[in-house]
């Protein structure tokens, strides 16, 4: 199974802003540090705010940061949600004449589900970075 750049994109703002967890950061600052455009970014922060996975401030000052009960979130549930893939096939567009007599969308739909699950085995808490090392640093103006 491939991620989303969705996801991609996603867990890597999660990890990003995990360690400074009471900094607020801009979605231009996340744009330039993740090397990712503010286009995807906005779509996405907005995305996990809804989940409440981020706490968004607007207005001067005002910034991005983890929310702290992301941290116990189960990696399978975050996952899940931003790929936002009910199934991993789909058998009615365009139609499938095999559907009647075929049996591998159920075995591809337990399989995604066992990939799921063997994520939700860990919390995200056990990714969260615990410092910015290799991440480019920020500059204070």
């Amino acid at each position: 199974m491939q991620l989303t750049k969705f996801t991609d994109y996603g867990l890597r703002i999660l990890l990003y802003l995990s360690p400074q967890r009471d900094e607020l950061y801009t979605i231009a600052e996340l744009a330039d540090n993740l090397h990712v455009s503010q286009n995807h970014l906005v779509k996405i922060v907005h995305f996990m705010a809804k989940q409440h996975w981020l706490i968004t401030t607007r207005g001067k000052g005002g910034g991005i940061r983890l929310a702290p009960e992301t941290l116990n979130l189960p990696l399978g549930e975050i996952v899940r949600t931003l790929q936002n893939t009910p199934h991993i096939i789909n058998c009615d567009n365009p139609a499938c004449v095999l559907r009647p007599q075929c049996r591998l969308k159920g075995v591809l739909e337990a399989a995604l589900e066992q990939f799921y699950a063997s994520l939700n085995q860990h919390r995200f808490a056990e990714f969260a970075l615990t410092s910015h090392h290799t991440i480019p640093i920020r500059l204070v103006e």
